[in-house]
């Protein structure tokens, strides 16, 4: 428990030598540290699914997520190591400002691809919604880039009407040609029974159209096989070209795509959308927590000793300076007085001061004069 306590201690920023002395806030230090270690904690997990989902390798999603949740670590500890409590509540607040914003833009950032992991079979099926669109809209693509496929089929159905059309002719004379045997009376039919004049002739109307439709089959099928042909060579080249664009159409599961995925889902649905809103505040409260804590809190004995340990660094260097400047001016002035510079200024002083007294001189002569005296 001993190393647990100073682990989450060193977590929180604290000062270990302070912090000893004052044992009534202790707890209050775990639990700041326990809040940020557990946040790099958050956030590494978030970016090593974020990496995942990228790469869809193991090791460099699991390399990342360390590398990140240390730096949200190192980041949070700082700004709650940074803070200090004053005595003035209104400027502790203009200073968490910025550290606040900072930690909700974190918090942003931890939140998302967890969010894409919570909501990952929904989002999977609004990716296979999405798939099966891009499929549907690359073949209606493709048949329009491919015009000669339903020429070719066009003209196979007029082959095909053409011995429809036979067909129904052949099978008219076949009627016409009952009803004359069996003495049926017809606009077409002379009402006898009996194989006569007419059932004769009829019987060599509908064998003719027999043999031509006959004729039509064997030649229209040779043609319709051959039009088929063509269309499945057509459609081997379409079929090239919707392979080239089947990896990009799988491969649409990607961080972007899962985000889009999401933002739609939470247009769709109501409680898709307070539930994604419910785990961003979750987060921002995670991540806001420490400093929060630290401006609620009152100001304690760590806080005291804290300030008094500053304000005695900042005396010491006062002192040191204030020494340093003095001895430094000692050394100016000995050495102006003991050195050959001294001999040089004195000169100079001196030449100033006969000069200073000649032109008093003169003034005082002139002056004189200007009198009459």
């Amino acid at each position: 428990m001993q190393r647990l306590t100073q682990f989450f201690w060193f977590c929180s920023g604290a000062n270990f030598s302070i912090l000893k002395r004052t044992p009534t806030e202790s707890n209050k230090y775990i639990g700041i540290g326990a809040t940020v270690f557990f946040t790099g904690v958050l956030a590494a997990l978030a970016a090593g699914y974020a990496i995942y989902t990228v790469f869809q390798s193991v090791w460099p999603a699991v390399g990342f997520g360390l590398l990140w949740g240390l730096m949200i670590f190192n980041l949070d500890r700082f700004i709650v190591s940074s803070m200090r409590k004053k005595e003035n509540s209104w400027a502790e607040w203009k200073l968490a400002i910025p550290r606040l914003v900072l930690a909700v833009l974190l918090a942003l950032v931890i939140s998302k691809p967890l969010e894409l992991k919570m909501f990952e079979r929904e989002i999977n099926r609004k990716l296979d919604e999405k798939k099966t669109e891009f499929i549907a809209q690359s073949k209606l693509n493709l048949a329009k880039g491919f015009p000669e496929i339903q020429e070719l089929e066009g003209r196979i159905d007029t082959l095909k009407a053409e011995v429809y059309d036979a067909e129904a002719f052949r099978d008219q004379l076949q009627r016409e040609y009952d009803a004359e045997r069996f003495g049926e009376k017809t606009s077409g039919t002379s009402g006898i029974v009996g194989l006569g004049t007419n059932a004769k002739k009829k019987e060599q109307q509908l064998d003719a159209a027999q043999v031509a439709l006959d004729e039509l089959k064997v030649r229209n099928q040779v043609r319709v096989d051959t039009l088929e042909a063509q269309i499945r060579e057509f459609m081997a080249l379409r079929q090239a070209e919707f392979e080239k664009q089947q990896p990009g159409i799988e491969g649409f599961d990607g961080l972007a795509a899962r985000m889009d995925g999401l933002a739609a889902l939470t247009e769709e649905s109501a409680a898709m959308a307070l539930a994604n809103s419910f785990i961003m505040l979750l987060f921002i409260a995670i991540e806001t927590a420490p400093i929060f804590v630290k401006l609620i809190s009152n100001r304690g004995p760590y806080d005291e000793l804290l300030e008094l340990h500053e304000e005695k660094v900042k005396l010491f260097k006062g002192e040191k300076w204030t020494f340093a400047k003095g001895e430094s001016k000692a050394r100016v002035d000995y050495f102006q007085g003991t050195h050959f510079y001294a001999t040089n200024l004195q000169k100079e002083k001196t030449n100033r001061k006969n000069k200073v007294k000649t032109e008093a001189e003169i003034a005082g002569m002139e002056e004189k004069w200007g009198r009459g005296e």
